[in-house]
């Protein structure tokens, strides 16, 4: 079985390889992806994660699926006063299909709040006799304590942001709703963790403050509990940034010298992200079949007025139906396939009404694009039109690997294929990959070292090194080399991602960077 699953399972490859265009609307993976969006950056999804659970403990018999979304794209660790609460005017959504409709059969919704404490006036400081509310979110140290702040404390928090988990089955707006609730005393709503402003605030460590926040959960319709966390953690994607959208500002020498592979920091490791995260009992999210897609998505009100005369609680007046504002379901989908004029439109839809992309995926752009950087002579274009090996990857998946019947774009996880408990290879299936050849085109070889079916595209996990995936791909490597010369090429952009860079244990991603 594991054989018939790699073999098939390598052509969806082709879905990142169509997913490194330089445009300029990109940041990172799918950060500030389409005009809108970066106007809107607290709904703002960055990266999408489905992946068998393989953290110790986690793995027997069906095990758990990990589904990670996060928001609010290259976040300064010192952007104080305020930092990165959620929009608590917004619904952020996890989507799993599990019977190949094409729409969400699962949805996890999320909503947030973070009013003042003290009755709307926050936390007051005695000044000539007068209580006088603070400027800042804290007043003190939120765990440890100094001398000369007084004992930390929660309290110290002047507007604590909490969340509630809605578990929907059926249509995200008139399927039945349940809550989801905390296993330890039934509440429905959580604390989330305030951001990590510094080691002065957080004086006993900052990851031990924030793992006091990971949830074990009731979810309605599942028979044992799954867990969930929300807060800041530090940015899960890396890519040479400024290198890659300068027209891949590198020497072709450089970027296929696999010597040269992780010689570049990642330019935005010192950024931080927020996620969304829920571990779910695999069988609690199969229906009758091992294949099941998902996708993030934030959805706000159709009208905002601003308020004149803004207050804390009220600077405007939000109504109307939910419109959803980003989307995010296979990595850089959005930023660097689609074309400028259709990104808003494709945040804006959903995965049934995809084949109105399909353009853009049966004749990519960034082939041709990195053939005129290089030269037609020393990185040409592969010329198979249309590009039918991206076609089923994109809209279909793979039969037999991870297609669950749906004709649409979504990450898709096949969980019959377990985790991988050992070391994880950073090509994740292409890591199972031999070179092309114009006999037989791309093969597999389950023999190879290093060789991980548990990877992308097989879902995807925050150790699956996607720009290089994407670089290799795009040029062919899954193409007869007659029609794709530069497919055996092994390119890079010199920034490694894999996964010792991240937790080995839920919620995977790393403790956030610190303000001080």
């Amino acid at each position: 079985m594991r054989n018939r699953y790699l073999t098939a399972m390598l052509a969806v490859l082709a879905l990142g390889g169509v997913t490194l265009s330089a445009t300029h609307e990109s940041e990172a993976s799918s950060h500030r992806e389409a005009p809108f969006i970066t106007k809107n950056p607290k709904v703002d999804g960055t990266d999408f994660y489905m992946f068998r659970s393989y953290e110790a403990g986690r793995t027997a018999g069906d095990g758990y699926v990990t589904l990670i979304s996060n928001w609010q794209p290259l976040q300064d660790a010192y952007g104080g006063p305020n930092y990165f609460t959620m929009d608590s005017e917004a619904l952020y959504e996890i989507h799993v299909d599990n019977n190949g409709d094409s729409a969400e059969d699962i949805t996890f919704q999320f909503r947030f709040q973070n009013p003042l404490v003290n009755g709307g006036k926050g936390v007051e400081l005695p000044i000539g006799g007068q209580n006088v509310g603070i400027p800042l979110r804290i007043a003190g140290p939120v765990n440890g304590s100094d001398p000369n702040l007084g004992a930390g404390s929660e309290n110290n928090i002047s507007s604590p942001e909490t969340f509630s988990v809605k578990v929907i089955r059926g249509n995200r707006r008139t399927g039945t709703a349940q809550d989801v609730t905390n296993k330890a005393d039934g509440a429905t709503v959580f604390k989330k963790p305030l951001d990590n402003v510094g080691a002065k605030t957080f004086q006993g460590g900052y990851k031990a403050y924030a793992d006091k926040f990971i949830y074990e959960v009731n979810i309605p319709g599942c028979a044992t509990p799954g867990r969930i966390f929300v807060g800041q953690r530090a940015e899960s994607f890396a890519v040479n940034l400024g290198t890659i959208f300068d027209l891949v500002n590198a020497p072709l020498g450089v970027i296929t010298n696999p010597a040269l592979r992780g010689a570049v920091p990642n330019p935005i490791a010192s950024k931080n992200i927020t996620t969304t995260s829920v571990e779910i009992p695999t069988s609690c999210l199969k229906n009758g079949k091992d294949q099941i897609g998902g996708w993030s998505t934030a959805s706000v009100r159709q009208a905002r007025v601003i308020n004149p005369t803004a207050t804390y609680g009220s600077p405007s007046r939000e109504g109307g139906s939910w419109v959803q504002v980003s989307r995010l379901g296979s990595p850089l989908v959005n930023e660097v396939v689609i074309g400028l004029a259709d990104k808003d439109r494709f945040n804006s839809s959903e995965p049934k009404d995809d084949a109105q992309f399909a353009k853009y995926v049966t004749n990519p752009t960034l082939p041709k694009l990195v053939e005129l950087i290089y030269g037609a002579a020393n990185a040409p274009a592969p010329t198979a039109f249309p590009r039918t090996d991206l076609v089923a990857a994109f809209l279909t998946g793979i039969p037999g690997v991870n297609a669950n019947g749906a004709t649409s774009e979504m990450l898709r996880l096949n969980v019959a294929i377990g985790p991988t408990t050992g070391a994880q290879s950073d090509f994740g299936a292409a890591s199972c990959l031999t070179a092309s050849t114009a006999a037989a085109g791309a093969a597999v070889d389950t023999n190879l070292a290093g060789c991980d079916p548990a990877g992308f595209p097989n879902g995807r996990r925050p150790g699956d090194d996607i720009t290089d995936i994407a670089l290799r791909v795009v040029m062919g490597r899954l193409l007869d080399t007659t029609k794709a010369p530069a497919g055996p090429a092994p390119l890079h952009d010199a920034v490694l991602q894999t996964a010792s860079q991240f937790d080995s244990a839920f919620p995977y991603l790393k403790t956030p960077n610190g303000g001080t």
